[in-house]
């Protein structure tokens, strides 16, 4: 009995930090007193809206809108999961993305307006995601950085190292 009550108490702290990731909105991501300007186009995860997103990628590269959006700072640190669509920034040899943009529509950041900063995370994963998966959304689970960085196609807001990557499904499916 005492043996399974020490066990118990060397899980718990296991068990309340699964239990404590955070499902996180895009839009909890903005400040609510932030600029009309960087607040965040509504996040399409209806593949039906597809062909158009992909014949918006016709058109030239556009420039970000906002850059430097600000974001919420109490958000550093926590554990979280957000849906979202990813943009290549490191592919390795075995065809994985491993350092990528995670931004909440699909195009974002290739030829339609790359989101306010404050609407892109910048992930890191040793498993990564093979490349012929990208035009579905995924769910990233990780810790989440209230940090800036830049790349050759977007300024992010927010990092994070994943713990978890794995496809979005609706309710509904």
């Amino acid at each position: 009995m005492l043996r399974a009550f020490a066990l118990a108490l060397l899980l718990a702290p296991c068990l309340a930090w699964a239990a404590d990731v955070r499902e996180l909105t895009w839009s909890e991501m903005v400040p609510p007193d932030a600029p009309v300007a960087t607040q965040p186009q509504a996040p399409m995860h209806d593949l039906s809206q597809l062909a158009n997103a992909l014949a918006a990628e016709s058109a030239p590269a556009a420039k970000q809108q906002s850059p430097a959006a600000p974001v919420v700072q109490a958000l550093d640190g926590q554990e979280v999961k957000l849906p979202g669509y990813i943009v290549p920034l490191e592919v390795g040899e075995d065809s994985r993305v491993t350092e990528f943009l995670l931004v909440p529509y699909f195009g974002a950041c290739i030829h339609v307006p790359p989101p306010p900063s404050n609407q892109i995370v910048h992930v890191k994963s040793e498993l990564g995601v093979l490349m012929d998966a990208l035009y579905q959304p995924f769910w990233v689970e990780g810790p989440l950085q209230v940090k800036n960085s830049t790349s050759d196609l977007a300024d992010a807001g927010y990092a994070m190292d994943a713990n978890k990557i794995y496809p979005y499904e609706t309710p509904e499916n």
